[in-house]
């Protein structure tokens, strides 16, 4: 199927609002556009904080209605959250928020059995209390988890309402911490050794095979006909805006900027060293046999909560009195994990800067300057440790997703990496999602051609670093109290 255009529907989730994009791509024809955007709002009942999914589908279903005919269909999404359905396949409840507290103290009991060099060694992923292999040990005396009898990530979970078919896709399945990323498939021993029955898992799916036709019923609610197949894409958001790097070469680093900022590498082999371990990095899968060698910083969720926290307020003039305000005043560790939790955002940024020693920020644009000083240190830092931790060195840095509209983060950025960046396109992950549809039909090429197709479609901004870089690596000296 590789003649003219196709049209493909991109179901992009994240972590606070959801999109139905549609993409055409054929002979020189690369373009995107919303069809449908819908708000992710998690929900906090009494027995914690939880995912709205029946509302997220109905978003789907929606977005799917205003996309019109398409030739296929891929869902992307956050990662390590999932579903657990009963025998007869109906869903046990609202899924988990992967900020729930219930994960707080599972850490220390699993390193218990399993010592976390151990864990890291063999799975490659960097330690965050919500991995899913942290959710399950948390669950697993629970009356729900008892009566579950499959666990479905959350893309599949959605393209197996859309569809009846299970599976688990590949790269969303390499942040459970279950996966080995030499061998790209199950860590039997890690799952034997904690008690974790890995048959609660449908069967991995690659990205680009098929994932099932929508269902009649699917088809009648959306207005489409015929046959429309689900494709199976590389379905954690991150991997599919890796995958939409408009980079030429190896010689890259990328950061995916959202609600998180993940900032690293592209490597055909993980890192599995005990200092990679120590910094934190992760190593986790991404289109046609790579590594997304990085490392998780908390990213404009600091922004996002402190303008929720003032009532939203107009966010570009708040941008603008930032720019002015002075540089690298006070800076805070935007990767520690106290900044996970919703809430009271700018009285924690205070209190990290008292902490610390410096002075605090007296206004909402002083703010809004240290959390932005702070994600370009934070990326700075991520940048440099990947380079040496994986012996490799770059002469740019890509920026990808939200981000690329926040012209100062973007600038800040190259200035403490002291690197040209190059920013865009900020729907990388429609965009990849896209892309692995397309190819599955015969519509485009191999990882290089994708990326060399971006970047002549897309129109990309060019930061060059300005000032010195020793400023930014006394603030990091300043953070880290020495």
């Amino acid at each position: 199927m590789s003649g003219g255009a196709g049209a493909y529907a991109a179901v992009d989730l994240g972590a606070s609002s959801g999109r139905v994009m549609v993409g055409r791509v054929g002979p020189g024809i690369l373009e995107l556009t919303e069809a449908h955007r819908f708000p992710n709002r998690p929900v906090r009942v009494p027995e914690g904080l939880r995912w709205d999914v029946l509302g997220l589908y109905a978003g789907v279903l929606d977005g799917l209605r205003a996309a019109g005919a398409v030739d296929s269909v891929g869902i992307d999404s956050w990662a390590v959250d999932h579903g657990l359905l009963d025998a007869d396949g109906a869903l046990l409840g609202n899924p988990v928020h992967y900020r729930d507290g219930r994960t707080d103290t599972v850490a220390e009991k699993v390193w218990a059995t399993v010592p976390a060099s151990e864990l890291y060694a063999a799975t490659g992923l960097q330690y965050a209390p919500f991995n899913t292999l942290y959710q399950l040990v948390a669950a697993r005396r629970t009356r729900q988890f008892a009566q579950a009898e499959r666990l479905l990530l959350m893309p599949d979970l959605l393209a197996y309402w859309l569809t009846g078919e299970q599976g688990t896709e590949l790269t969303n399945a390499s942040t459970t911490q279950l996966i080995d990323p030499r061998t790209r498939t199950w860590a039997h021993p890690v799952a034997e050794r904690l008690g974790i029955d890995l048959g609660l898992f449908a069967p991995l799916r690659q990205p680009g095979d098929p994932a099932g036709m929508l269902r009649p019923e699917v088809l009648e609610e959306t207005g489409l006909a015929g046959t429309v197949p689900v494709t199976a894409v590389a379905s954690h958001d991150t991997a599919s805006a890796v995958a939409a790097v408009p980079a030429d070469g190896e010689r890259f680093a990328y950061i995916c900027t959202g609600t998180w900022s993940l900032a690293g590498l592209e490597l055909d082999a993980p890192v599995l060293t005990e200092e990679s371990r120590a910094a934190n990095f992760t190593n986790e899968l991404g289109l046609d046999g790579t590594v997304r060698y990085l490392r998780n910083i908390m990213g404009l969720w600091l922004l996002q909560e402190c303008l929720r926290a003032w009532g939203e307020p107009d966010l570009g003039a708040l941008l603008r009195e930032a720019a002015g305000a002075p540089a690298l005043r006070s800076v805070v560790d935007a990767g520690d994990t106290a900044f996970l939790a919703p809430g009271r955002m700018p009285e924690r940024i205070a209190e990290a800067c008292r902490a610390s020693g410096q002075p605090v920020p007296d206004s909402p644009a002083a703010t809004v300057r240290c959390v932005l000083d702070s994600l370009a240190l934070a990326h700075r830092t991520a940048v440099e440790d990947a380079q040496r931790l994986a012996g490799r060195a770059v002469d740019v840095v890509h920026v990808v997703g939200g981000g690329t509209r926040n012209a100062l983060l973007c600038q800040l950025t190259a200035d403490a990496c002291g690197l040209p960046l190059v920013a865009g396109p900020a729907e990388a992950a429609a965009f990849g999602n896209v892309l692995v549809q397309a190819r599955a039909q015969g519509r485009a090429g191999d990882l290089a051609g994708m990326r060399r197709s971006l970047a002549g479609a897309q129109p990309l901004a060019r930061y060059e670093p300005r000032g010195d870089t020793r400023r930014w690596k006394a603030a990091r000296a300043r953070l880290a109290g020495c």
